[in-house]
């Protein structure tokens, strides 16, 4: 790309922020963004030429972060890991976008730095608190944004402005270099208008983790058949919202997925902790003190409501957290029986939207009804990936974004995944972020368990995703066994083979160690070579068994 073309498409952005004031509070020099834009497109990193914009509780070298907040401003000398990650994948950081302040917020417009209005309705909230990233995305002013979530800060402005949000189990990435919130239910989160670029950040970030790693037993998918929970009342929700959400139940259960409705009663409740009860004295740790100095400062630009909320987190006693951990804990114990093993739990994202003269009038009621379906998440440990699902015409003859959740338990971060990929395009079937970050090995099959098969369900049932058609090399044959479902052997033959066709499923070590302890005999694993030379696990037969089978003279089962 030539510099006159990068130069062209940064001068487009930087004119376009100027017809949209209040959603970045500092911007990069403008020739210095140019520059790194062509030199991102000439290094042709996994995110060449993605233009990035930052939350500004996050930290970018050379860029202050205020939390939304003049007085707390400082000059951080380093990237947060999670940008220094995007940079090196050849993102090119815009500028850092404005927020509900110290991220207290689910609406946008608690900031001394203006209220950030939607893209498309200029009288509507954007949501928050990562309201800047969220608009800067759907307005075409970045290609992703980074944002953070605590309460549902980084799916509730993806519903209201039509975008992806992906906020990934607690403690998978960084939060180094990020300003808390409530450090226990902190995370990074990624806005982008697809889930092709979302999924991309989140590929480049696994290299900034956090203290919490996938497992052995991670899933790559969700099962052929999936089951999942969906609210069996919908408080909040007026009936147009309603029959948004009931539009979205049947379009998944047309996308293959077999809906159960469950009481979402502990999952309410909790909700209401993380502000009503003394769970919200970690913001008051995160920076009541510096709160507490500055309240007489006129400068300082205490967002009022703010300053309220977390000013008063500190009437808790040590005995209250304690109650409030333990009943946070009857509510989750709770909620996750009732939600038994169903793969996901699907949601409305926001209940409404309202205008920012709603929330003026009423700061704190709108942003409680806001987090309905949101706050109880990190309290949970689940993750989620927030998706548009149509609009919803409202009275005053606008539509509003309507948007839903696909939310799983602890790591199953990939389930959630691939359910948003079949609701939205299930065209999309390739590898995810979750194979970037966790173990996971690749099998081939050649019979009963390629997809389609009769045995498919126990690669599928063990979280393994299809991942590809392959052809062996010219050096095997098939017999057919004597087994029910009848299946192949594949054996090794280089005098006598051929090319045989298979396929690979992508499967954890658990899964895989399952799978082998239950393999019946003479069916084994090994190394099988691919025509491209390549050597991965797969099926095989005991050589002695090719005499037990009959031969068949044919390259595909």
């Amino acid at each position: 790309m030539s510099a006159t073309i990068a130069q062209a498409r940064v001068d487009d952005i930087f004119a376009a922020i100027e017809e949209h004031p209040g959603v970045f509070i500092s911007l990069r020099d403008q020739a210095a963004v140019a520059a790194d834009y062509e030199w991102s497109i000439a290094q042709a990193g996994p995110l060449a030429g993605v233009i990035l914009a930052v939350k500004d509780n996050v930290d970018v070298a050379g860029l202050a972060t205020t939390a939304a907040c003049p007085g707390y401003s400082y000059l951080p000398e380093a990237d947060a890991p999670v940008v220094a990650a995007l940079r090196t994948a050849g993102a090119v950081v815009l500028g850092k976008t404005n927020l509900d302040q110290f991220a207290t917020g689910l609406v946008g417009t608690r900031s001394p730095y203006g209220a950030v209005p939607d893209s498309r309705r200029p009288d509507r909230i954007s949501g928050g608190s990562s309201s800047g990233s969220a608009v800067a995305v759907a307005l075409g002013l970045a290609d992703i944004a980074i944002g953070t979530d605590t309460a549902g800060s980084g799916r509730i402005p993806a519903a209201l402005q039509g975008v992806i949000g992906i906020k990934p189990t607690v403690g998978l990435l960084s939060t180094e270099g990020v300003v808390p919130a409530c450090a226990d239910y902190d995370t990074v989160t990624i806005f982008a208008r697809t889930l092709e670029d979302a999924d991309a950040a989140m590929s480049a970030m696994v290299d900034a983790p956090g203290p919490v790693a996938f497992d052995v037993s991670t899933c790559f998918a969700a099962p052929a058949a999936p089951a999942i929970a969906v609210p069996a009342e919908l408080p909040e929700l007026d009936a147009d919202w309603r029959n948004a959400f009931e539009r979205a139940v049947a379009a998944a259960e047309a996308a293959g997925m077999t809906v159960r409705r469950i009481d979402l009663g502990p999952f309410i409740e909790a909700a209401r902790l993380l502000y009503d009860d003394a769970l919200v004295a970690q913001r008051y740790d995160a920076v009541g003190d510096f709160l507490d100095a500055a309240v007489s400062d006129q400068t300082a630009g205490i967002d009022p409501t703010v300053g309220g909320i977390i000013g008063a987190a500190n009437r808790f006693s040590a005995v209250g957290l304690l109650r409030a951990r333990r009943r946070l804990t009857e509510l989750r114990d709770q909620a996750m029986r009732i939600w038994g093993d169903a793969d996901a739990l699907l949601v409305p994202t926001a209940p409404l939207h309202p205008t920012i003269a709603q929330v003026a009038a009423d700061p704190v009621g709108v942003n409680s009804r806001m987090g309905t379906y949101t706050n109880f998440c990190n309290l949970f440990d689940l993750c989620g990936v927030a998706v548009p699902a149509g609009t919803v015409d409202e009275a005053d003859g606008t539509a509003a974004e309507f948007g839903i959740t696909f939310l799983g338990k602890r790591r199953a971060d990939a389930v959630v995944l691939d359910l948003a990929r079949r609701f939205v395009d299930p065209e999309l079937t390739g590898p995810t972020w979750v194979e970037s970050a966790a173990t996971h090995t690749e099998l081939a099959v050649f019979g009963a368990h390629m997809r389609g098969g009769p045995l498919e369900h126990e690669l599928a049932g063990r979280g393994a995703r299809w991942t590809r058609e392959v052809t062996t090399a010219p050096s095997y044959r098939l017999v057919a066994l004597d087994t029910v479902p009848p299946k192949p052997g594949l054996i090794r033959d280089p005098e006598r083979g051929r090319a045989i066709v298979g396929q690979t499923w992508t499967l954890s070590p658990a899964a895989l160690g399952e799978f082998l302890a239950a393999l019946p005999e003479p069916m084994m694993l090994g190394k099988v070579e691919l025509s491209d030379g390549q050597w991965v696990v797969g099926f095989g037969c005991a050589a002695d068994a090719a005499g037990a089978g009959v031969p068949l003279d044919r390259d595909r089962w």
